[in-house]
């Protein structure tokens, strides 16, 4: 009762300060101001920062002060950030098991970083031109597949002809040239921009028909929807993966979904990292260096779970390879709800 009653009279001489000395907090020409009480909750002040809310005493208002806490508020962030991004990609583990066992102020915030990783993410593919690519070059690739499928139909239909051919193999041929006729046909009609006919839409769901017929029309108008949608709603990643993650540990009751959430964000934003850094070395021409990342997520990951949830070595191996399966599965959960959303 104690607590609350000196509280109360803080709260209380506070709105009485105010009230004695309605100047107070008023600023002087240093940019200075003059206060008795907290600016922010009206508390009397007995140190250098609230006692209640832990604002400072004394706040500036000049540009002078403005500068300092832009200076010191990066400064926080890059001591963090540097202290983060090294644990990230070396010891995930450790780092994912300190931060839930309570080392919070150390590192970046795991939604925090999150958040960062999907803006930078999506900042850098816009910068380089991979979510939007060229018409042209897409035409071009289309022409080269057209050739491609062309060249093996000849070899296909001359093998056809071919009287040492079993009669057996006859129907397996016809099948294929069948198939890349079709391919041929497909490609052109993209090429030429003809309508998609309601015979190619056989047997595909009623809901996403009409994103394929719109996608046909204007594809640009389609990939802006869908990469829309997929910036807007990246935080799904997080509860779609942690379902998959409880399900590799379902008896130990230890692990809460609180700590697999802060293993999946973690994990997920690493995995960003890398699609930034990717985007980047593609952009300079490094194409066979950015393909090599395609096989860091499985190593990333195995680090991650054997030192998060101090497992063996073969318990951390097994684990890895099905969360290297669920993460497909995630993925493609994801982009099936962004396709779904941007045809609403």
């Amino acid at each position: 009762m104690g607590e609350f009653e000196a509280i109360g009279d803080a709260v209380t001489g506070g709105m009485l300060a105010r009230a004695v000395e309605p100047q107070a907090g008023e600023v002087g020409k240093d940019g200075h101001t003059h206060e008795k009480c907290c600016l922010n909750c009206g508390i009397l002040l007995t140190g250098p920062y609230c006692s209640a809310c832990g604002q400072k005493a004394h706040i500036h208002r000049s540009l002078r002060a403005f500068a300092g806490d832009f200076i010191a508020g990066l400064m926080n962030f890059e001591g963090k950030f540097w202290r983060t991004l090294p644990m990230l990609a070396l010891h995930p583990g450790e780092m994912t098991r300190r931060y839930i066992a309570g080392e919070r102020a150390r590192f970046i915030s795991p939604v925090a970083l999150y958040l960062f990783t999907v803006f930078a993410m999506f900042a850098v593919l816009n910068f380089t031109g991979a979510l939007s690519p060229d018409p042209e070059s897409f035409k071009a690739e289309l022409q080269e597949e057209i050739a491609s499928d062309q060249r093996a139909l000849a070899k296909l239909e001359v093998e056809r002809k071919n009287p040492e051919t079993a009669k057996w193999e006859l129907a397996e041929i016809d099948r294929k040239i069948a198939r890349r006729k079709e391919d041929i046909a497909g490609n052109r009609r993209i090429v030429t921009g003809d309508d998609v006919r309601s015979e190619d839409l056989a047997g595909t769901p009623g809901w996403i028909r009409p994103f394929i017929e719109g996608a046909a029309e204007n594809p640009e108008m389609a990939a802006l929807k869908i990469q829309d949608a997929a910036s807007k709603y990246s935080w799904l990643l997080i509860p779609i993966s942690v379902p998959f993650l409880w399900l590799l540990f379902p008896l130990r009751r230890k692990y809460r979904l609180y700590d697999h959430t802060v293993f999946v964000t973690y994990s997920l934003s690493f995995m960003m990292i890398l699609v930034i850094v990717a985007g980047l070395l593609v952009a300079t021409g490094w194409t066979t260096l950015a393909s090599l990342l395609f096989f860091v997520p499985p190593f990333h990951m195995y680090r991650q779970l054997k030192g998060a949830y101090e497992l063996g070595r073969f318990s951390a191996i097994v684990r890895t390879t099905l969360l290297v399966s669920f993460a497909f599965a995630a993925a493609g959960m994801f982009m099936a709800a962004t396709v779904a959303i941007g045809t609403m």
